[in-house]
Formats: structure tokens, C-alpha cells, sequence
């Protein structure tokens, strides 16, 4: 099997390593259209759906992305069929288990995000290791969003903001952005430079609502499945050629 220098491959194709975006997040949609125009259950699209992770950490490790964020599984999908439900959560207890040597060969600290403590007790503590073992990992982050909303993420904060004014340690008057961001699931994570959404969906689902306040939204028709480090690159040679004003004026070239 040819091993590609991402890098290298990126270079080539135009992209700024110097002006890499710092933190990518994605929404991965299309397992289940994936799955279903080839005649297969659900589940299978999302299995694979799961070497599409693997591709994406390692290619962006090489590449020197700082973080990745993936929208694992949301507060709303526990609407879906209990089969499906119970399957991706073995998937996801599978996964974690059987790619924690991965990752820890390559460096990946594993975070995750989300009202955890509603999971069952096997997966928390499957999790909680993964999280334990990886700790000291630092050449990329993996930050994995599971019965996350990002709506549940801010009323989480809230209480445990209202919770520090009831108890006399902070006063409302001193509460602001800063505040808010410190009681955020991942509070020491820079916001998402880049948000790419596979699946040609164009809205951003409830996903780091917070955060993505001057994200640069990407939409690809492309299925998660079928995402590859090319799709990527073009993603991230589409940011370089954007203008990030963070709500401000661009000055003019000479302008005085």
C-alpha cells in the first residue's frame, strides 16, 4: 500500500502550510444515504463511516491541524430506530476500545463532549479511559461531540453559572463572554476555524453553536464515507482563499 506525505501532497496542490486552519470541525452525514444506495443496512455506512475518522485524525495529525472536533452522535439522535441507536452505540464502544493503540502510536488526545453521564456505565468507562490514557498525548487533538447538543451545552453552562451566583462566588453584573466560554464542555479549546459538512446539508444542526460564531462553514455533497484527504485539502485550500473580517472592514490595499 503507497504511503502519502499529506503534507507534501498539500504543498502541491496549493494550500499555505503556514496559514493551516488551527481547530477543523466536522458534521459527518451521509452514512445512512451511503449505506442505503447500495442496498445495505444503516449500520454499514456507519461502520464505514468509521475508517473515514481514522483517515481524517491521521491526515490531519500529519498535517499539523491542532484540533479536530467530529459531531459523533447528538442530542436530537435519539429520535432514531432503538436498533440503529443500540448499534452505533456498540460501534461506539468498539471503537474506542480497538482504536486506542492507534491513536496512542500517533500521538491523538482523545476528549469528548456531551452529557456522558446519560450513556450507559460500559461505554462512560470506556470512554473515561480513553480519555485517561490519552491525556498526555499533544500532536493533535480528537474531540468527539457524543449526545452533545449545542444547546444542552449552553444550559449546562448556565447552571453552572447560576450555581456560582447562588453560591456568592460571582456576581451577575461580572458575567460576560469570557464567562460563559469557562463553563463551555472544553472551555481551553480554540474555536473552529473551519466547519465541514459532508452529505451537501446546509445547516449547522445544533453543533458548537457557541463556538462557530465566525467558523468558515465548508458544504460538501460529497458522503462521509467517500470523504477522503483530498476532499479534505480542498476544504482547506477553499478556506485559505476566504477573507476572515471577525465582523470588521478589510481595509483597502494603500488606503489610508
Amino acid at each position: 500500500m503507497q504511503v502519502i506525505d499529506w503534507r507534501e501532497a498539500a504543498a502541491r496542490r496549493g494550500v499555505d502550510l503556514t496559514r493551516l486552519p488551527r481547530h477543523i470541525a466536522m458534521i459527518m452525514d451521509g452514512n445512512g444515504r451511503w449505506a442505503r444506495a447500495r442496498g445495505l443496512h444503516r449500520l454499514v455506512g456507519h461502520a464505514n463511516g468509521h475508517s473515514t475518522v481514522r483517515r481524517m485524525v491521521l491526515g490531519c495529525a500529519e498535517l499539523g491541524i491542532e484540533a479536530l472536533s467530529l459531531y459523533t452522535f447528538s442530542t436530537e439522535n435519539w429520535r432514531r430506530p432503538q436498533e440503529e441507536v443500540e448499534g452505533l452505540m456498540r460501534l461506539l464502544e468498539r471503537s474506542a476500545r480497538e482504536e486506542l493503540p492507534v491513536m496512542m502510536r500517533n500521538g491523538v488526545q482523545i476528549r469528548f463532549s456531551g452529557r456522558i453521564e446519560e450513556l450507559s456505565p460500559e461505554l462512560q468507562a470506556t470512554l473515561r479511559r480513553a480519555e485517561q490514557m490519552t491525556a498526555h498525548n499533544r500532536r493533535i487533538i480528537l474531540h468527539l461531540a457524543i449526545n452533545y447538543g449545542g444547546r444542552a451545552e449552553l444550559v449546562d453552562a448556565m447552571r453552572a453559572i447560576a450555581r456560582e451566583v447562588q453560591a456568592g462566588r460571582l456576581e451577575p453584573d461580572a458575567i460576560d463572554e469570557e464567562t460563559v466560554q469557562a463553563f463551555l464542555y472544553q472551555p481551553d479549546l480554540p474555536d473552529p476555524d473551519l466547519l465541514i459538512r459532508t452529505a451537501g446539508e446546509r445547516r449547522t444542526s445544533n453543533f458548537l453553536i457557541w463556538q462557530t460564531a465566525y467558523t468558515e462553514l465548508y458544504i460538501t455533497p460529497t458522503l462521509w464515507p467517500d470523504f477522503t484527504m483530498e476532499h479534505l485539502i480542498e476544504a482547506i485550500l477553499d478556506y485559505q482563499g476566504r477573507q476572515r473580517k471577525f465582523g470588521g472592514v478589510l481595509e483597502a490595499v494603500g488606503s489610508e
